[in-house]
């Protein structure tokens, strides 16, 4: 007996290329002669005259060689037998119509030593597709049945509702029927199309909408559902959500749509319903072309490439076919880390890691020397709010002058474009991280307005992205695993999010539009209170807020906002070519403004203690308002700027020579 799972390991099966092909041969030509028999019955009633009787005793001799040549043509020999889909089908009607072509054209000519009623030829065609396609699906069926009975769970699969009748949940459905070793049976469709109800979807029964699964006839049918909706609306899955809690139901749901798109996982391969799914909004589409064409065999530098935004920058830009993209990160870890996931994505010659600090100006120098980059992202920074409130010098240091470092450098070696990944902090900051942020935009456009015709430097905001270190889901998600409490600020604290993918998205697209001196502005849809976001992580847990696990307040923490701000009163609000980006436009500052002001900077860096350093920023950015503790110092904290450090730490030029000056 041959074992359906194992047809593809050869060595350890014994089962190879000669084997396979010496199967299919016997069961396509047994096909095959039983087509051409039953042809001439059906074609003549079952009663073949005198004058068909050689045709029929002897016609196979012609057709069976064509009809099996052509199938070894159609690379059906070379098909696994337990493999046979709708691309499949195509091709065994493809090879039979050819051969039949052929043998009727042989019929024309008169160069057959049989002639064969056409009749019967269109008769052999039909029968031997079917019959081929019967053997490949026979293969199949034996494939999964071997499958399914080797796997213990078929014995105690569990019937599975799917919420979602349409194209995914379709082929969910497909999927574990075929692979019954999963130990999922799928017995119910539930789904909001009225027109769907009351028919089925291989076999299944939709039967009516969701909120049906209250009900115990249905209820009682499942032990468990899948939610197939990976394109509805948020509110639509909370809802769903919710009744599933409610009925006591164990539920999950499939990959999300842009995994699904990559084709690297299966529509079975499912996972928890996450906060992501509760709050995602309308899919972003993005013109792929113009991105695509924008970087493709480009050299791509990156900053940061180890970070949440910056390794999905690189996994993005990977796939629209760079020359090279180098990867500039100063942690080996996380460079390592995106390094080997990018060389198993299949990038091995494109992927270039680069340890490297962005203050390192002779390092930074030697890359930019070296690889000529035309397409710098700059997404290395510190984007810790209360810690670069305590430490200002450091936020300034990364933020602000390695900008500066590397926008020097693009635009010296000719970088054609430099996109600044910013924030929605940095609008009328009230902390060091937001205002550092917004000086170093400024920076951005002083330079860009100086040199219009060179470099195109712009920036890209967004709010808080969902998953990345240090946002607050991973926080929840560790406090309640822990019993609680769930700790949040303020209750009426809110913030903009966005999934790490829908925000590398957004900034590739601003990255094609951009002429140069540009803020944009990614469109973040709704704020959500960080307290409401507390309550759903928590109920998806499966828990209740006040009686498993409890919701403290701690109080705004120092620079922190009740709500972020998209814009501020010194800008104007520009509509782009994306429906889902904006344009911010100030009048840019003169360069030898800025420039004097980074000396300042530079000189006070490591000599000024942090409310000296926040006054100097507040003089800089006028619509900064910066945090200060009544003592004017920070609490428990004595600087490298303090009176007992001055006489021993240089004053430094973090890597920034003053562009302009």
């Amino acid at each position: 007996m041959i074992d359906g799972s194992r047809l593809d390991d050869h060595r350890r099966r014994g089962f190879g290329n000669f084997e396979r092909m010496s199967v299919l041969l016997l069961a396509y030509g047994a096909s095959l002669l039983l087509a051409h028999a039953l042809a001439f019955q059906l074609r003549f009633d079952f009663e073949v005259p005198r004058t068909s009787e050689g045709a029929l005793k002897y016609g196979w001799l012609v057709t069976l060689p064509v009809q099996l040549l052509a199938l070894w043509l159609f690379g059906q020999f070379s098909s696994l037998l337990g493999f046979f889909a709708l691309p499949d089908v195509w091709r065994v009607v493809g090879a039979l119509g050819t051969a039949s072509a052929v043998v009727y054209l042989g019929n024309f000519l008169a160069i057959w030593p049989v002639n064969l009623p056409r009749g019967c030829l269109l008769l052999d065609f039909v029968l031997a597709t079917v019959g081929v396609g019967l053997v490949r699906v026979g293969f199949r069926t034996l494939r999964e049945r071997l499958r399914a009975v080797d796997s213990p769970a078929t014995a105690r699969a569990r019937r599975v509702g799917i919420v979602g009748a349409g194209e995914v949940g379709a082929s969910l459905a497909k999927d574990l029927l075929s692979r019954r070793g999963l130990g999922l049976r799928p017995v119910l469709f539930f789904d909001d199309d009225p027109q769907k109800w009351r028919s089925s979807v291989h076999g299944i029964p939709v039967v009516g909408r969701p909120e049906l699964l209250r009900e115990s006839p249905f209820l009682n049918r499942l032990d468990e559902a899948i939610i197939a909706l990976p394109t509805a609306p948020a509110r639509r899955i909370g809802e769903i959500v919710r009744l599933l809690q409610e009925a006591h139901m164990k539920f999950e749901t499939v990959p999300s749509v842009e995994q699904l798109a990559t084709g690297k996982v299966r529509v079975s391969q499912l996972r928890p319903v996450e906060i992501q799914d509760l709050l995602q909004r309308e899919p972003v589409e993005l013109e792929t072309e113009s991105i695509r064409q924008s970087i493709r065999d480009q050299v791509v530098l990156v900053t940061g490439a180890g970070g949440s935004i910056g390794s999905e920058l690189c996994r993005q830009i990977a796939e629209h076919n760079p020359r090279s993209l180098l990867l500039v990160e100063q942690s080996e870890v996380q460079l390592f880390l995106i390094e080997q996931e990018l060389l198993e994505r299949g990038h091995r010659g494109v992927v270039m890691p680069v340890i490297a600090s962005v203050l390192d100006r002779l390092r930074m120098e030697h890359v930019f020397g070296r690889f000529k980059p035309d397409v710098v992202f700059h997404a290395a920074a510190h984007k810790h709010v209360p810690m670069m409130e305590s430490q200002p010098g450091e936020a300034l240091k990364n933020n602000v002058f390695g900008t500066a470092c590397l926008a020097e450098m693009a635009l010296r070696h000719a970088v054609e474009r430099f996109i600044l990944i910013s924030t929605d902090k940095a609008v009328n900051p009230t902390n060091v991280m937001g205002a550092s942020k917004r000086l170093a935009e400024i920076y951005l456009q002083a330079l860009a307005a100086s040199d219009p015709d060179r470099t195109k430097f712009m920036a890209v905001r967004f709010g808080n992205v969902l998953g990345s270190s240090g946002s607050v889901v991973p926080v929840f998600t560790k406090q309640i695993a822990a019993g609680g409490p769930v700790t949040v600020t303020h209750p009426d604290v809110t913030r903009y999010f966005m999934t790490i993918p829908e925000a590398v998205g957004l900034v590739l697209q601003s990255a094609v539009m951009g002429h140069g001196g540009e803020i944009f502005v990614l469109d973040m849809g709704r704020p959500v209170k960080i307290v409401d976001l507390a309550r759903k992580m928590i109920e998806l847990s499966g828990l209740a807020v006040g009686e498993d696990i409890e919701i403290e307040y701690t109080g705004l923490r120092p620079g922190e906002k009740l709500f972020e701000e998209l814009s501020s009163l010194r800008e104007n609000c520009l509509p782009s070519a994306h429906p889902r980006i904006v344009k911010m436009h100030a009048k840019p500052q003169p360069l030898e403004r800025v420039t004097t002001l980074l000396k300042q900077f530079s000189a006070a860096l490591y000599r000024a203690d942090a409310a000296e350093l926040k006054a100097l920023l507040k003089e800089a950015i006028p619509e900064y308002t910066p945090f200060l503790p009544p003592d004017g110092g920070i609490p428990g904290m004595r600087l490298p700027g303090s009176a007992d450090a001055a006489a021993t730490s240089p004053v430094p030029t973090p890597g920034w020579s003053g562009v302009g000056k």
